[in-house]
């Protein structure tokens, strides 16, 4: 399996990242052994994961992710076969939020524990936190990594300014940098990272994990419809891609994937993992089935007239 440098973080990962946000939520616990396993036995070694997942489940209080990939590495022993991605920031309610240095602290704690592992190799600010000065959070990653919890430091949810800041401050303060952006990005919703975001982490050397790669299902091409909405989980992040846009994009990726005898979810990642910049989409499965087609996308190099036409149409 290929394995691309994740920006200079001194990491090395395959060109698909295993999402784990499914994991005990609408993957259940034997599925989510299951799906990592066959992850990891492929090839692949890298799965993204937050503190908070999954605490918009009823009955959930967030660290359940981090559980289910803790459990399957004491169950199975490949913590050197896998690159743990988590992040930070996001709201675990009684336990706190946010970018400050007790909270990035007391929270790295909890994730090991969860994660049953003496390191995270990738830790990600999950969203950036305009009431913590930046120096205060990066001091905090800072110690983290010279401590040997953790190998490198990413973003997520930056906007460029504040990208840029924040590694222009580590190297004033002679801190550890960011390496790594995980944007939301995908064929259907582009501006957020392309322009000055991209530009930017293609001129630091970052590596790039797009998140939403699927638009949330959209870009497999099972939804066309209201009706195909119905009894979805995802229905709420699918509803506003079913415009004239968005069906134009699922038409052109239906043409294309006929031509290569592909999926149209193997075509909409391919076109991802063609942009500049991109190391490795993060993708959810909820079933082998799905990963399993997830995974052959690696293998699909589009030509110029497939991207020019992709290009033109989610423009």
């Amino acid at each position: 399996m290929e394995k691309r440098k994740l920006g200079r973080s001194g990491l090395e990962i395959a060109p698909l990242v295993l999402g784990g946000n499914v994991f005990r939520w609408t993957a259940d616990a034997k599925t989510s052994y299951a799906l990592l396993d066959t992850f990891v036995d492929r090839g692949f070694n890298c799965v993204d994961t937050a503190d908070v997942y999954s605490i918009w489940v009823d009955g959930h209080q967030g660290g359940e992710s981090e559980g289910i990939i803790g459990d399957w590495l004491q169950q199975t022993g490949k913590r050197n076969k896998i690159v743990i991605a988590t992040k930070v920031g996001g709201d675990m309610r009684g336990f706190g939020k946010g970018l400050s240095k007790e909270h990035i602290l007391r929270s790295a704690e909890a994730s090991l524990k969860r994660l049953k592992t003496d390191y995270i190799d990738l830790y990600q600010a999950h969203f950036d936190d305009p009431a913590t000065p930046l120096e205060e959070t990066l001091e905090a990653f800072d110690s983290l990594v010279k401590s040997g919890k953790v190998r490198a430091i990413g973003a997520s949810n930056y906007v460029a300014s504040r990208l840029d800041e924040a590694l222009s401050t580590s190297r004033a303060k002679g801190f550890t940098p960011f390496t790594c952006l995980q944007p939301h990005y995908n064929l259907v919703n582009r501006s957020l990272f392309e322009g000055a975001l991209q530009e930017l982490c293609l001129a630091e050397g970052l590596g790039v994990i797009p998140y939403y790669a699927l638009a949330a299902g959209f870009l497999t091409g099972k939804y066309r419809s209201t009706k195909d909405l119905e009894g979805s989980a995802r229905a709420g992040s699918v509803y506003h891609y079913l415009d004239p846009r968005g069906l134009d994009i699922l038409a052109e990726l239906d043409k294309i994937a006929a031509r290569l005898n592909a999926s149209v979810t193997q075509i909409s990642l391919a076109w991802l993992l063609a942009q500049k910049g991109v190391t490795a989409p993060i993708v959810s499965a909820t079933s082998l089935a799905q990963l399993e087609d997830l995974m052959w996308s690696v293998d699909i190099k589009l030509d110029k007239e497939a991207l020019r036409r992709l290009d033109l149409v989610s423009a």
